[in-house]
């Protein structure tokens, strides 16, 4: 079996859904057409993980899904049905907790642990209190408070000591056992006792790079650990003393302040994490710690499992999370190219428009996210998206300037959540600033506020400058010299000259050690910023077209000015990727997406007819005043209408739960740190009584009714497209029938296998006309699926690295309507768009196949080439694969 896949299935795999239960779908997955089940994260996740991001051991498999021996079930199960797999690995972070071993002697050892080199931690920072200390900001009020209240506490498991607060524990240092041993010695009257306290504060403190006495350090912590745990079995007396000595700690809330103050850690107001966190974590997540994958041990140790794995066979590939989020990405790749030679990588890569992945990097292309885009644009209509853009700006009476919103949005959210970053990046500036005395004289204020104003001005996610090999793109500087100057234009209240001189450190035109550290730390820095600051903010405070709100979209940019895009500029952007990343992965829903793909589909279908959908929501206001609040947001109701329109039919519970995640994220009413409990109770009572209503639901429903077919088609469209185009196709888990899914989680409920199973034997032996019949159930789209991958898997040459992408031009009155290519000399794809306002009226226009014997693969019709009508060409099925004949 090839280690490429021809198409991937993407499965959600938790305590729910566990390997037994994966493997129990495989033959329906066979049969459905895919060559490759491609799996959520599954090594050793925390406790009641439902996504498999939050790795704590990267040397097991997680237990809650069945462990190793139901991981070796599985992989035999798809060996057995001839199905490969795909893995999708995290890299940039693990998850903190107990479970996590690597941590857990972190905290216990500080500086001096074995792992303390894993984890990019800043163990000397500005503030000399934080210093060789991990802040752990779990606390629910000030720290003296709680520690007042009783809320801190020490206890004893056998020889370990542990720190508990919030719920949680802690390892206590070793040295700070001279708090307790020698007072519990007296009582026991113990020499034993006495020795093992005066060696646990004898133990040696070694920095992090100083390998050989951490490891001396670390054998002779264990030997006295050993010691203290055969004493308390052996003399009870003595464990009864030690007793004694930490409850005595525990009532003394002086001498349990300093002991607290001799750990490793500093438990603190969960509110300081934003401003005071000195390790790197994912986004703004503070239990998701980043690692630093760039060290080669970290590499094996974190790799090893999955390394074996993809070298034994079982698996053929490996989705590769977050990588931006690594200090050296084209490093990470080239280690991990080499280790795996064969083996099939695509990076979560998120291309913002008109960027590419670099060539450079030995990877066979993104996640899918950047085909996801282009294909929506293609469905949305220019010329009513600049309609609906006078319709937001009236009926909301908001901004339409979508660049604005969101550069506002990053900038504050590198205030706020991203704070604890800016400062870490900002005591290096200021040092780079101290040792070059035409900019010593720059504040900390002003620094501060410039690396927040160039980061909030970068169009793209980050820059790979590399200053260890002098390595720099004409783009990188292109993209490091706008997003300055823009900063400059924006601050004129800030000297020029230090925007100007963050552009030459961040090119390297000033080059040092700690210059080459703030440019790879700033690198690192503008990923979160887009990502939550855009995507996870801006995203939901933007509402024009939803459906252009997705991962690595500009809702508002594209050579056709208001939205939506050319099929030239589609054909242009298959014709790159078949030249530079031939096997990309090509998808339309992710666990990550905001909406499903069908979903923005009927979406779309809104940028077709904007005076209708502008009469609607008027009226629907007008109707369903009496459910809201006076202070309740135009914003949110017009969000909400769209809403309602592009996923009816939805329960009250669901667009409860997703329109308090939207308003949330949005941070303009209320927040997930500061609910604003009013507003979110208005926004219920909202959704109960308008869908409680008789007339409103009814006019909801003529109203979808009304665009609902469209949807489809552009549904069936983009899936097409996606199975045909250059790249490697996945399919979400359940979307091969109609998936009206919103954000996560709810784009994470159970997916029905035995309906689709039982669909999958039914339109193997329907007519065409019955299929088109039970449209409502999906079976079009199945259909579709099913033949595009089976036919992907019995011809690969036909969709692989050699299969050239030849535009196919339709000409005629509707031609704008038709989207058509070649792949190679035998493979043709026809698909409509816009079909609402096509109204099925395909006039003269026709496109010309090359010459031969044609079959269209989903309705088996022969034909020949030449010319062809599109009127008669999709008159029995709305898209068309067609399949020349060897001669």
């Amino acid at each position: 079996m090839s280690r490429t896949p021809q198409s991937t299935y993407r499965l959600q795999l938790h305590k729910d859904f566990s390997f037994d239960n994966a493997a129990s779908i495989a033959d329906y997955l066979r049969e459905l057409g895919v060559s490759h089940v491609y799996s959520s994260p599954y090594l050793q996740a925390a406790p009641g993980s439902t996504h498999g991001y939050d790795v704590v051991d990267h040397r097991r498999v997680n237990e809650e899904l069945g462990g190793a021996s139901a991981h070796k079930r599985f992989c035999e199960k798809l060996g057995e049905v001839q199905l490969g797999q795909v893995l999708d690995i995290v890299p940039n972070h693990m998850s903190l907790g107990r479970e996590n071993h690597y941590w857990w002697d972190v905290l216990e050892n500080g500086p001096s642990s074995r792992y303390a080199s894993f984890f990019d931690i800043d163990w000397q920072p500005q503030e000399e209190r934080l210093r060789d200390k991990v802040l752990v900001p779990i606390l629910r009020d000030q720290y003296g408070r709680v520690l007042q209240s009783g809320g801190i506490k020490v206890s004893r498991s056998g020889s370990r000591f542990l720190v508990c607060a919030a719920e949680q524990e802690f390892p206590a240092s070793p040295l700070s056992l001279t708090a307790i041993l020698p007072r519990a010695a007296e009582y026991a009257k113990s020499d034993v006792l006495s020795f093992l306290a005066a060696s646990y504060g004898r133990l040696p403190v070694p920095e992090y790079w100083d390998r050989r006495l951490i490891l001396t350090r670390h054998r002779d912590k264990t030997v006295l650990n050993s010691m203290l745990g055969r004493l308390c079995v052996e003399e009870p007396a003595a464990c009864e003393a030690i007793e004694r000595a930490v409850t005595e700690l525990n009532a003394n809330q002086d001498a349990l302040d300093d002991f607290l103050s001799q750990q490793n850690y500093r438990l603190s107001y969960w509110k300081t994490a934003d401003q005071q966190l000195g390790y790197r974590r994912f986004f703004d997540v503070n239990t998701l710690i980043g690692l630093r994958i760039e060290r080669e041990h970290v590499f094996e140790e974190t790799h090893a499992l999955v390394l074996e794995w993809l070298k034994e066979g079982v698996l053929d590939g490996v989705r590769v999370d977050h990588p931006d989020g690594l200090r050296d990405p084209l490093e990470y790749f080239r280690r991990l190219r080499t280790a795996a030679p064969d083996a099939w990588i695509v990076g979560e890569k998120i291309l913002e428009p008109g960027e590419f992945l670099r060539q450079e990097w030995p990877v066979d292309g993104t996640s899918g996210y950047d085909f996801l885009n282009v294909a929506l644009n293609l469905l949305v209509k220019p010329e009513g998206v600049a309609e609906l853009t006078t319709i937001y700006a009236e009926f909301t009476d908001r901004s339409t300037d979508f660049h604005a919103i969101a550069h506002d949005k990053k900038l504050a959210v590198t205030q706020e959540a991203l704070g604890s970053d800016v400062n870490r990046l900002t005591s290096i500036f200021v040092n780079i600033c101290e040792t070059n005395r035409n900019q010593r004289d720059f504040t900390r204020a002003e620094i501060r506020r410039a690396i927040r104003e160039v980061a909030a001005c970068f169009q793209v996610y980050r820059t790979y400058v590399v200053p260890s090999r002098n390595e720099m793109t004409t783009e990188d500087r292109e993209i490091i010299t706008a997003a300055t100057e823009c900063a400059k234009a924006n601050r004129s209240d800030i000297d020029g000259g230090l925007f100007d001189f963050l552009r030459d450190v961040l090119t390297m035109q000033v080059t040092g050690k700690e210059e080459s550290e703030f440019v790879l730390r700033f690198q690192q820095f503008t990923g979160p910023v887009m990502a939550k600051g855009v995507e996870d903010t801006a995203f939901y405070c933007y509402n024009r077209l939803t459906a252009m709100n997705e991962v690595g979209a500009d809702p508002s940019a594209s050579s056709q000015k208001n939205g939506g895009s050319t099929i030239e500029e589609f054909h242009a952007y298959n014709t790159k990727m078949q030249a530079t990343h031939p096997l990309t992965m090509t998808t339309l829903s992710t666990h990550d997406t905001k909406r499903s793909e069908d979903v923005r589909a009927r979406m779309a279908v809104l940028s077709e007819i904007p005076d209708a959908f502008a009469d609607a929501i008027y009226r629907w206001s007008e109707n369903t005043a009496r459910y809201r609040a006076k202070f309740l947001d135009k914003g949110t109701e017009y969000f909400y209408y769209q809403t309602l329109i592009a996923a009816w039919p939805i329960t009250p519970d669901r667009m409860k739960a997703y329109m308090q995640k939207a308003m949330r994220e949005a941070k303009e009413q209320t927040t997930w740190v500061a609910n604003n409990k009013d507003y979110e109770d208005a926004v219920n009572t909202f959704i109960e009584g308008t869908l409680s209503d008789k007339g409103f639901v009814a006019e909801m429903e003529t109203f979808v009714e009304g665009i609902k077919r469209a949807g489809w088609m552009n549904s069936l469209s983009q899936t097409l497209l996606k199975l045909t185009s250059p790249g490697v196709p996945d399919q979400y888990q359940g979307t091969e029938l109609w998936d009206l899914s919103l954000v996560d989680p709810d784009n994470r409920r159970p997916v029905n296998y035995d309906l689709r199973r039982r669909l999958l034997k039914e339109v193997h032996v329907a007519s065409l006309e019955q299929i088109m019949q039970r449209i409502d159930e999906g079976l079009p789209k199945l259909w579709t699926i099913h033949r595009g991958l089976t036919l992907r898997r019995r011809h690969p040459e036909r969709f692989g690295e050699t299969a050239a992408y030849t535009p196919i031009l339709a000409t005629g009155r509707k031609a704008e309507h038709a989207v058509a290519f070649l792949r190679g000399d035998s493979i043709a794809t026809i698909v409509p768009r816009w079909t609402m306002s096509l109204n099925n009226d395909w006039a003269d226009t026709k496109i010309v196949l090359p010459e031969g014997r044609w079959h269209n693969h989903l309705t088996d019709e022969p034909l020949l080439g030449g010319s062809h009508l599109l009127s008669k060409l999709l008159a029995e099925f709305p898209v068309a694969l067609l399949t020349k004949e060897e001669e």
